[in-house]
């Protein structure tokens, strides 16, 4: 199965249960990351574990512990200004990278609800990146 058709499949069954995911992400904290293609301008998705911080949603760009950053980091930094699914709400945000102190805190706050997390830091060079993604003041 393609990782496209995997998370057609992850979406779905997100969108149809509230967002509650079975397999690999059973029992998970879980988002649908909108974000818009930073060559190609194209609206996608991406399922996402997210740890909660402070009102705020806080991803790992681990890509499984590939050397490359996973393509959804990159375009947040082209367009930080994004929307999330959580459960059965929308919420508009704003993505920041987050750095120093505060990336070391989360990226452990990630490892200690998610061991997963440290294996995949030690399976590549590059020191994954830590996205916060802070809900929009509403107007």
């Amino acid at each position: 199965m393609s990782m496209a058709d995997f998370n057609a499949q992850v979406i779905t069954e997100f969108r149809e249960n509230a967002g509650r995911v079975g397999g690999m992400f059973e029992g998970s904290p879980l988002i649908l990351l909108h974000h818009i293609g930073a060559r190609s301008g194209e609206a996608r998705i991406a399922p996402l574990v997210y740890l909660p911080d402070r009102g705020r949603y806080v991803v790992v760009a681990s890509n499984n512990g590939a050397p490359e950053n996973p393509a959804w980091y990159h375009n947040l930094k082209a367009h930080p200004d994004t929307t999330l699914e959580v459960g059965e709400e929308t919420v508009p945000v704003i993505a920041q990278e987050a750095s120093g102190d505060e990336r070391e805190r989360l990226f452990s706050a990630q490892v200690a609800a998610q061991p997963q997390f440290g294996g995949y830091q030690e399976k590549t060079e590059r020191t994954l990146p830590v996205m916060v993604l802070t809900p929009k003041a509403e107007s």
